[in-house]
């Protein structure tokens, strides 16, 4: 929404995150109790008003402030990361800013505690005002990103969600079981940079997998990667194991490994090459004939480790 003010809102146009402050004055708390909602249970009488939240909201990005909060000669604050911004003046009042430090609403701040702002997703745990985005950036209730990977897609949500979102929006091949056997089929498969990205879905031991094959080059060369994502966290996706053959002519090629979580984006598992690498030179031989068009069939299982 605009406010108005044309000063704030070419700001807001480039925000910029900062992270919380890593002083050694600031509440120390352990890598458990920031991961885990158990440890900091609702707390009967912990309510933070709307008025105390706005005063630690910065006017420019509208993010929360931590230290040093930056204020000018009238009391008007911003945010440590805006003050460079503004070139030392107010955003409020256009006068200078200064060094003023605004000390007692760092105290302020330092003695609340909040609900996660995933809350509504599960969990239960009050933190820290300065803890806070530690384990928010941590919490095992924070939503998942849309693992499709032929556009970006912005949705986010829980696997369950997640799953009816690439069956009803991204029409995504939804398949029961942990064989699979597919046919990959291209016309001309030296339009490398033009390959369409190709995802399937399966459901096996409760859980969903996602599969990708795709083109892309790897330096110079034309290559085809194909590799297993796991709808969940990574310590669950350890759990798992899989298989991928491809070949032809009396060859064949073969990849084992774990499939990664979908925390980690497409993006970062294809170029850290975790998966089944195929030359484009290769592929054609195994698709036989003249060679003028990929017919790649990949084979594979998906099984949980005892």
């Amino acid at each position: 929404m605009a406010s108005g003010n044309p000063f704030y809102d070419d700001l807001r146009n480039k925000p910029e995150i900062i992270d919380p402050p890593q002083s050694e004055d600031m509440m120390d708390i352990s890598e458990s109790s920031v991961n885990d909602p158990t440890q900091t249970a609702l707390k009967p009488n912990v309510t933070v008003s709307s008025s105390v939240r706005e005063l630690l909201e910065c006017p420019v990005c509208l993010n929360a402030m931590y230290p040093p909060i930056h204020q000018c000669s009238n009391g008007h604050t911003l945010c440590s990361g805006c003050k460079p911004r503004v070139h030392n003046r107010c955003p409020t009042c256009r006068h200078e800013l200064g060094n003023i430090r605004c000390l007692a609403l760092e105290k302020v701040a330092a003695s609340l505690e909040l609900p996660c702002k995933y809350q509504s997703y599960g969990c239960i745990g009050i933190y820290p005002y300065y803890s806070k985005l530690k384990h928010e950036s941590q919490c095992v209730f924070r939503p998942y990103n849309c693992p499709y990977a032929g556009s970006e897609c912005t949705v986010m949500g829980d696997i369950p969600y997640l799953v009816s979102h690439l069956k009803d929006d991204h029409k995504v091949d939804m398949h029961n079981g942990s064989t699979f056997n597919h046919r990959y089929v291209k016309a001309n498969p030296h339009e490398v940079e033009n390959a369409t990205w190709m995802l399937t879905v399966f459901s096996c031991f409760g859980q969903f997998f996602c599969l990708h094959f795709e083109a892309f080059q790897l330096g110079m060369a034309p290559v085809y990667i194909a590799f297993l994502r796991f709808m969940g966290d990574d310590n669950e996706a350890k759990n798992y194991s899989y298989s991928l053959e491809v070949g032809g002519n009396g060859r064949k090629m073969i990849w084992q490994g774990v499939p990664r979580s979908i925390r980690d984006s497409h993006r970062k598992v294809r170029d850290s090459f975790d998966g089944l690498i195929i030359q484009r030179n290769m592929a054609l031989f195994f698709s036989g004939g003249d060679r003028k068009e990929l017919k790649l069939r990949v084979t594979g299982r998906i099984w949980k480790e005892q």
